[in-house]
Formats: C-alpha cells, structure tokens, sequence
C-alpha cells in the first residue's frame, strides 16, 4: 500500500494512493497514521478495509495539498556519513559505527510545501534521504529480526543549515531542526512495495540542475543494521523515522560550497517513493 495524509497543515486527514492513481480518503476508518495505528497492527486493518470499502471510498480532490504521511512521530532518527562517496566529498574516515543525531520533529513538512530558510542563515543545504517507517516497537532486536520491525519507507529531504550544525558550538541538532527541514512523502510505501531497499536510485535537482545521482547501494550500514543499532541505545518506536543518510552531491562538498537561497526549487526522488519538489523562501 501507499500511505497519503491530506489538507491544510496540521489537519491533515489518512489516506491511499490506489494502484490504478486514485487517492481515497480513509479518515472514516482510521483517524490517522500515528503511533497508535501502527503499533495496534493498523496496516492489516486498513488492507483489509481496503478490499471491502476502498473503491467506494470518497476520493481525495485533485488540488488537495499532501502532508507528510506520518503523523507527527515520537522522534526522527538520522544517520550521518552513511554513504561512502558522501564521506569521500568532506574528506571524513568511513564511520566504524553509525553516526547517530536525532532531528525535531517539529521540522516535518509536507513534500511539496515551500521551505523556510531561517534567520541568520548563509548556508542552507539540501540531502536527499531514504526515510525507514517503525512498526512495530523496537528495543534490543537483532538483525535478523530487525526487518519486522519496518513499517515502510518514505523519502526525505533532510534540510541542513551548515553554520548551525557545524559553527554554533558543534550540535548537530541545531542545523538540522529549522521549522520545514524535514518534508516527507508524497506517500509512505509499505514494506512489501519495495523488494530491496538497498537497491534504490536517488537524485535530487536545485533549478532543474542535478547535483545527486546516487544508489542506496552505497550505504555503509543498511537498514537491518541501523534498525538493530539504535535499538541498543533507545526504543524505537510505531511510526518512528529513521533517515539512512544521503550519496555524494551536497551543497558543502563542492567546491567552493554551494548553498540555497530564496527562489530557489528543489525536486528530488527515489525510485518507487515518488517525487518531491520545494521552493526556498527568506523567514519573514
């Protein structure tokens, strides 16, 4: 299945994108996808709606705006440095563990809706993310058992402000937790949608010039891996996200280093989790 959520910022209503394009409006079933409808095994639940109810189903308008197609999670979990060429491009060591930082959930955005660079920043950068969606709950799973504990997959664009992460005392967190740094979507594919999630293509373009062209072959750790690992070190939970880290292309590893600036559109995608498009605008 493909998981959608609909309407204007913070009343977004569940939804799915049916094989055939039609998008129905699921919210007479399920009241949203969040922490609850995951861990209570909700996509079976809506599977099996689908089947008996989904072609009569009201359809979602055309224009209707996408919000990101998790409700907001208990956290977002990324990984740094976790593709090779990506490492290569800062002149960083291959990680011998995961990088871990934790991005705010208040950072969420729908796919195509405008970003914000904030105040004071110079240096806005983009990453195109293959987003893992928790399942089920997830404390000290191991590898072998650690893809049961996947929902599904979303793609990501895990907005960076370089001076913050990197000139404002070293917290990550900081640059990476802006208001609209984390648009999600179009749509969350369930787990079974994508046969290898270590086999995906990955491109992102600022104003119709590609600047990332890379595979999710390239990670360092895959996503048994990181699902295990954090797991360790915290409870994953339903409905959590987990961003796998982003190829080589970033505005910080070329040289001299590019950044965004208002006006500026952003289009990115992944094979089999669509497309996403952004426009730069200042903070007002």
């Amino acid at each position: 299945m493909k998981l959608i959520r609909f309407g204007a910022p913070g009343r977004e209503k569940p939804g799915v994108l049916l094989p055939d394009g039609r998008r129905v409006d699921a919210s007479s079933f399920i009241v949203d996808y969040d922490e609850e409808f995951f861990g209570s095994d909700g996509l079976a639940r809506l599977e099996r709606w689908l089947r008996n109810a989904g072609a009569s189903a009201p359809e979602v308008p055309a224009d209707a705006r996408l919000g990101p197609p998790v409700a907001r999670p208990s956290k977002i979990v990324c990984i740094g440095l976790n593709f090779r060429d990506h490492a290569a491009e800062t002149g960083a060591k291959i990680p011998e563990e995961p990088i871990v930082f934790l991005k705010a959930t208040s950072a969420l955005a729908g796919p195509d809706d405008d970003v914000i660079i904030p105040r004071h920043s110079e240096k806005t950068d983009w990453e195109v993310e293959l987003g893992v969606v928790i399942g089920k709950r997830a404390s000290y799973v191991s590898e072998a058992d650690a893809m049961s504990h996947v929902a599904g997959y979303v793609l990501h664009n895990d907005y960076s402000e370089r001076a913050f992460q990197l000139e404002r005392g070293g917290q990550w967190v900081k640059g990476k937790s802006c208001d609209t740094f984390a648009p999600l979507g179009p749509f969350l594919a369930t787990r079974d949608e994508i046969a290898d999630p270590h086999a995906l293509r990955m491109w992102l373009r600022v104003n119709g010039e590609t600047m990332q062209d890379g595979t999710s072959a390239d990670m360092i750790f895959g996503v048994p891996k990181l699902v295990s690992y954090l797991s360790e070190f915290m409870s994953l939970l339903p409905g959590d996200v987990v961003s796998t880290g982003t190829p080589a292309g970033v505005g910080l590893g070329m040289k001299p280093p590019r950044f965004l600036k208002p006006g500026d559109e952003v289009e990115l995608g992944i094979d089999g989790l669509g497309t996403s498009k952004q426009r730069l605008r200042a903070c007002r």
